[in-house]
């Protein structure tokens, strides 16, 4: 996997045409560390103790099968308004018109119920009929019982029309395998409408 580039205009976006998977979620949720995971590198995105350093839409290329778009996070982040709702432009400039978008990997913190921020975005991918797995991190931080009752909930909740809830750790490597799969499932589908 490599860093292919950042954008903030539409113009800026890869136009090769190879399916892209748009990871979002909170500003804290752990999008950098989990790139790093899936790419079996430490340094690959840049984690940050402050949440919210990711401001732009960051492209990185999996050989010639598809791109991973990191999109900023919405939460957290102490950033002005006018910042945000840069941002929130961005994304939404990016999701809604996109051609290549095969999938939306939806971060949200196993730890925690989804906030605020959280069911706005999973009202937005249904209202859209985004195609969506849900990626529930940190997932090493919690007991076996305590992370089956999260995943429980979690699936009956904002996970109910996902194609996927998957309990991942960038620590452990837990689900990584398997979010590869459900990745490789929908570009492989979309190289083939």
């Amino acid at each position: 996997m490599t860093f292919v580039g950042s954008a903030v205009r539409r113009e800026q976006f890869p136009r090769d045409g190879l399916p892209e998977v748009a990871f979002l979620g909170r500003s804290n949720v752990g999008k950098s560390s989990l790139l790093n995971a899936l790419a079996r590198s430490r340094n690959l995105a840049r984690v940050s103790a402050q949440p919210g350093r990711t401001q732009t839409v960051n492209f990185f290329r999996v050989d010639n099968e598809m791109y991973l778009a990191d999109l900023p996070g919405y939460g957290y982040a102490r950033v002005p308004e006018a910042v945000r709702a840069g941002w929130e432009q961005i994304v939404t400039t990016y999701l809604t018109d996109r051609a290549p978008l095969a999938l939306c990997l939806f971060l949200v913190d196993s730890r925690h119920e989804p906030s605020k921020g959280d069911a706005t975005l999973h009202e937005w991918l249904d209202h859209f009929g985004f195609p969506y797995v849900i990626a529930a991190t940190k997932a090493d931080k919690l007991g076996r019982a305590e992370l089956t009752k999260r995943m429980k909930a979690l699936r009956e909740g904002i996970g109910r029309t996902a194609r996927e809830v998957i309990a991942v750790s960038a620590e452990d490597r837990t689900g990584i395998e398997e979010l590869w799969g459900a990745m490789r499932r929908a570009t492989a589908a979309a190289t083939h409408e």
